[in-house]
């Protein structure tokens, strides 16, 4: 066989399942010889009964386009004749290959067998970094033209070019990483072992590859900042002058000129700032470009701090280049996280020389290999690997439990980091690191002169997560039947094998340490079985599956817990003297070695949930809230019990109580306010009350085109049933989405609501036409639904409260919001209703004080959604009738834009909508 020659397939068809029917509507075949395409073969293909709608949608393939075509079986000898002698590739071949089997079958021919190489595989393993492995995502993110996507023509030329291109980059990686792909690829599901062995072979005696090492891993070489003294610092450049010629459709503004003015202020004086800076006007800029002139002119370093890891890299790749090239001189910005994001290459390393892994696991092992030949941050969170693959990701993990060694060290990637900071004008980072630094011992902060913490409103959540525990039992009895008993086989058994053979630990003490573990376990059974019983009891008359409920209301018997503890702890401090004298070994096999490092592992792992256990159960603090959670159909599997603070300034203070003393501390989001409780946010993150908050504004026309709708004619949301409302959500939703043709967010503040209208939405058959993508019923995460969801021009995306904030949908891309209920926080949620306790002691209401303000804030937020430039048309449109008709309802009127709002019935707005679109 000529392993030269390749036939790149892609198929549109009438569904997914040749089984039930459905068939292909078009064809297309690229064929490539020594790596050159020599032949294309498309044609379209009558399939014999309707083509859905839907499909019609998704491809621009209607039933007059195929009204003339043949019956594949008019093209079945020509295709098959392509596919022999070469090996088939598709972007997922399991969906192309069953197809083209069944209606090769159905026109009398028989099955093609042959060699099948599938490039979602490929890409997968090639580019692990990519955000989407969709044909449509990764040819775009690669820069392959695809004119229009899912159609078969455009497709398979797409797919050959991605197939060229990943081949081509696959043949450029070390020969020791092709090689260890190589020996882990014949555990992949297509057949591109044979690639590996073809480019193995190719570039064997090709010269050495010049990249860093790491016991025999090839890294990427990563450039230090210049110790030049020449490079080292540079006038800065007057930021009132200038900016057009660098950033691109620069606007001048006066709201962010002001605001860089004040940004400036604050750091030549010391001062402590609060400032909202609303969408539009170019926050970030206004704050980069004053401090990177304040780092130059004073040699001292910024530190920025922010939430998300987009705005975390588009700091450093994007508006820092832009900054840089402003000034004309070498600006030295770096990253660092926490230490947790990065990898532990000395554990990676004993994994690499391990086997017996599931696909996911060698996968994601195949995925760091090629990703350390690219990245110049070690941080594993750039890898898109999949849900199996992040037991993988996790054991690599960098911890402060496992030294490293000197030879580490100088390959280490958070050491490096480290030391980039120490050496940079400006720091970026995340708030999770900033919020833990008084813990470190190596803190970063000496040279630090001010702090800017940019998505300010969400340090409170920041400080939370950093503090939060969990017990989860599930999470327990997967730790437990990893490291098993003598008698299960599992990695107990190993351990003993491998003391057996070398002689590190003594019978008795392994005999010890199997005592302790199922002593441990046993009552760990017991006690679990006990907290089952007592929250079925709690919640025997509930309507409800899933419920909640604090720790403090259910009745514990302290003791077993002291005593599960105390096992516990036994059981770590034998398991940890029996591992130092294991790595004190010179000589061991490499499973010895594995062996060793996977005991290594679990044994850390045991040590968190030891501090996690006695924090929730032995410890409770009073200023902490503690919980459990539990479906009552599966307990207690389903039990898990959270940990979290309700009040977090003084966990903030511990961090910026000291820059307040000598140095600038800026404080911005886009929210940090609300009308009636200016100080909500603030006071929740101990900000003093002299500490003034600066308003910017976007310009007058920003909002011009929105339009806010309130429906007057649904029904009272706390005056009929649960049932009865959704009926009327979903009536709203229907109508709304066939006016606006889609691009509709449909926010929610229940997930049991959430599902019980998309169901009655999917039963109506009114929305058969559009995509609907609904969060925890959809796959993927929630940018891959973003995603999906801007794919369709007539799709709606259902979302719970990740969507309220925190996503970009810019231009037509989303014409409507749609708040199906203000967004308060449910009273019997657990932090709520202890912090409700809280300010009810203090004398005040919880109402008025908590719970009010924070929806306030949330429905900001999600107007935030609608508009993100001037340029922007959309409507924002509330169904909770409270908002007009209680006497709190003005709170959230008032926190919006000053832009038109509607008082109608829903016919009426949707009449308008209608007219409004036909203006456009």
């Amino acid at each position: 066989m000529n392993t030269q020659k390749y036939v790149v397939v892609d198929i549109e068809t009438t569904g997914h399942s040749p089984a039930k029917g459905d068939r292909i509507i078009q064809l297309a075949m690229v064929t490539i010889e020594n790596g050159v395409i020599t032949d294309t073969y498309t044609k379209f293909i009558h399939p014999g009964r309707t083509i859905p709608l839907f499909i019609q949608d998704l491809t621009n393939i209607t039933d007059e386009d195929v009204k003339d075509a043949k019956a594949f079986e008019f093209y079945a000898e020509t295709v098959f004749e392509k596919m022999q002698d070469a090996i088939f590739v598709a972007h997922n071949t399991n969906f192309d290959l069953p197809f083209l089997q069944a209606e090769l079958k159905r026109s009398g021919l028989p099955k093609w067998h042959g060699i099948t190489m599938d490039t979602v595989e490929l890409v997968r393993l090639m580019y692990p970094t990519a955000f989407s492995y969709k044909l449509q995502d990764i040819t775009s993110e690669l820069g392959i033209p695809l004119e229009s996507a899912h159609r078969a023509d455009d497709d398979a030329m797409a797919t050959a070019l991605l197939f060229l291109r990943a081949k081509n980059d696959l043949e450029s990686l070390p020969y020791d990483t092709l090689a260890f792909l190589h020996k882990r690829s014949f555990q992949l599901k297509s057949d591109l072992s044979r690639l590996f062995f073809e480019l193995t072979q190719k570039k064997r005696n090709a010269q050495a590859d010049e990249f860093d090492r790491f016991q025999g891993v090839p890294l990427k070489p990563r450039k230090s900042f210049s110790s030049d003294p020449e490079q080292q610092s540079s006038l800065p450049r007057d930021w009132r002058e200038g900016l057009e010629t660098v950033f691109p459709n620069f606007e001048k503004r006066p709201s962010q000129y002001g605001m860089m003015a004040s940004i400036e202020d604050a750091l030549m004086h010391k001062k402590e700032l609060v400032i909202e800076a609303s969408t539009g006007m170019g926050k970030t800029i206004a704050y980069l470009l004053p401090a990177v002139n304040y780092a130059l002119d004073t040699g001292r370093q910024v530190m920025i701090s922010t939430y998300t890891t987009h705005l975390q890299d588009q700091l450093v790749l994007k508006e820092g280049r832009m900054v840089e090239q402003f000034i004309g001189a070498p600006v030295r910005i770096s990253l660092i996280k926490g230490l947790s994001h990065y990898i532990d290459l000395g554990r990676f390393v004993e994994l690499l020389h391990g086997d017996d892994e599931s696909y996911d696991e060698t996968f994601t092992i195949m995925q760091v290999l090629v990703w350390l030949t690219a990245t110049e941050t070690g941080d594993l969170n750039e890898l898109n690997s999949s849900s199996g693959g992040q037991f993988v990701l996790d054991k690599i993990r960098r911890s402060h439990i496992r030294k490293l060694s000197k030879q580490e060290k100088k390959a280490d990637f958070y050491e490096f980091a480290l030391n980039q900071a120490k050496h940079a004008h400006v720091i970026v980072t995340n708030h999770a690191f900033l919020l833990n630094q008084h813990l470190s011992k190596k803190s970063i902060l000496a040279s630090v002169d001010a702090y800017i913490w940019d998505e300010a409103h969400q340090v409170v959540q920041a400080a939370v997560s950093q503090h939060e525990k969990t017990f989860v039992y599930t999470q327990w009895k997967y730790i437990f039947g990893q490291l098993g008993s003598f008698d299960d086989q599992q990695l107990f058994r190993a351990l003993y094998d491998a003391a057996n053979r070398t002689g590190f630990s003594t019978v008795p003490e392994l005999l010890k340490l199997e005592s302790l573990f199922l002593k441990f376990t046993t009552l760990f059974d017991e006690v679990s079985n006990l907290l089952a019983d007592e929250f079925a009891a709690k919640f025997a008359s509930s309507r409800h599956k899933k419920n909640a409920s604090l720790l403090s209301e259910l009745y514990l018997e302290d003791s077993r817990f002291l005593e599960l503890l105390r096992y516990l702890n036994e059981w770590i401090d034998l398991s940890q003297l029996i591992l130092q004298k294991a790595e004190r070994l010179t000589e061991k096999t490499i499973q010895d070695q594995l062996t060793i490092a996977d005991w290594r592992y679990w044994t850390e792992e045991m040590m968190v949930k030891a501090v996690e256990f006695s924090e929730i159960f032995v410890f409770p603090l009073t200023d902490e809230v503690s919980w459990i959670e539990g479906d009552m159909r599966s307990l207690p599997t389903s039990l898990s019990l959270y940990k979290r603070p309700f009040a977090v300034a003084s966990l903030v203070d511990k961090v910026v109580a000291d820059a307040r003393q000598d140095k600038a501390v800026i404080w911005l989001s886009g929210t940090m306010t609300v009308p009636a409780n200016e100080r909500f946010i603030v006071n929740q993150i101990g900000i003093p009350q002299h500490v003034p908050i600066l308003k910017f504004e976007p310009p007058k026309d920003f909002y011009q085109g929105a339009h806010v709708y309130i429906v007057e004619d649904m029904p009272d949301i706390q005056q009929v049933s649960q049932h009865e409302y959704i009926e009327s959500v979903a009536d709203a939703v229907i109508q709304t989405v066939i006016v606006t043709e889609g691009r509709c967010f449909v926010l929610f503040t229940s997930q049991d609501m959430l599902r019980k209208t998309v169901d009655l939405i999917q039963d109506t058959g009114l929305l058969d036409d559009y995509m609907l993508f609904a969060q925890g019923i959809s796959s993927g995460s929630r940018m891959k639904l973003l995603k999906s969801f801007q794919r369709f021009q007539k799709s709606v995306l259902f979302g719970t409260n990740s969507f309220w904030e925190g996503v970009d949908v810019p231009g037509d891309a989303l014409r409507a919001v749609v708040v199906v209920r203000l967004p308060f926080t449910s009273p019997d949620e657990p932090i709520f209703k202890a912090r409700s306790e809280v300010i009810t002691r203090e004398g005040v209401n919880p109402f008025l004080q908590y719970a009010l303000p924070e929806a306030v804030l949330r429905l900001r937020q999600g107007f935030g959604r609608l508009i993100r430039s001037k340029n922007d048309k959309g409507l924002f449109i509330v169904l909770d009738r409270r908002i007009e008709t209680k006497s709190y309802g003005r709170e959230f009127i008032s926190a919006l834009p000053k832009v038109k709002v509607s008082k109608v019935s829903l016919e009426k707005m949707v009449t308008d909508i209608e007219a409004w679109y036909n203006k456009q």
